[in-house]
């Protein structure tokens, strides 16, 4: 395994807070699924929990529930483009299905609490209540659009191919 790839495995403080739930089942079921085309749910989770955890850390936030609320925001097992809910948007469900599954696997807190269920904000009406909330937010936002752009760059190199191929 390479270190540039899965920094948050080198990083002893971040893996005592998160290192236990990236060990059941339920969190590693998340590998199983696509998440934004090029990312399972289990690697999109990480990136998100990983990043959100360095910044709380750098500002001196609670990094403990910023890194386990990140790789919990998206424990729910379902393919959000196949599914519908009578409740709503997958936007509206999936936080508050996230957090039920979360529930199962430990305690959390009200931070965390905070951090799953509104983790859609700008999706969703009710804004986040805590600080660590709005970072794990806009970084899956950030996330999410990054590996859209990687999706972007395999497709757009593909049509290169394709199109020198045809001309040949």
């Amino acid at each position: 395994m390479n270190k540039k790839d899965f920094p948050w495995l080198y990083d002893a403080e971040y893996m005592s807070y998160v290192g236990g739930l990236l060990e059941t089942p339920e969190v590693q079921k998340l590998n199983e699924f696509t998440h934004h085309y090029i990312s399972t749910r289990l690697l999109h989770s990480l990136n998100v929990s990983y990043t959100s955890y360095k910044i709380s850390k750098k500002l001196g936030w609670n990094k403990k529930a910023t890194a386990r609320a990140g790789l919990l925001h998206d424990l729910f097992y379902y393919d959000w483009r196949e599914t519908k809910f009578p409740e709503g948007s997958h936007a509206y469900v999936h936080p508050r299905i996230a957090y039920q599954n979360a529930q199962k696997l430990t305690t959390i807190s009200k931070l965390e609490k905070d951090i799953i269920i509104k983790h859609m904000w700008g999706a969703t009406i009710a804004p986040p209540r805590y600080k660590e909330s709005f970072v794990v937010t806009f970084v899956d936002d950030y996330v999410a659009i990054k590996e859209w752009t990687q999706l972007m760059k395999m497709k757009w190199k593909h049509h290169k191919l394709f199109k020198k191929e045809k001309l040949s």
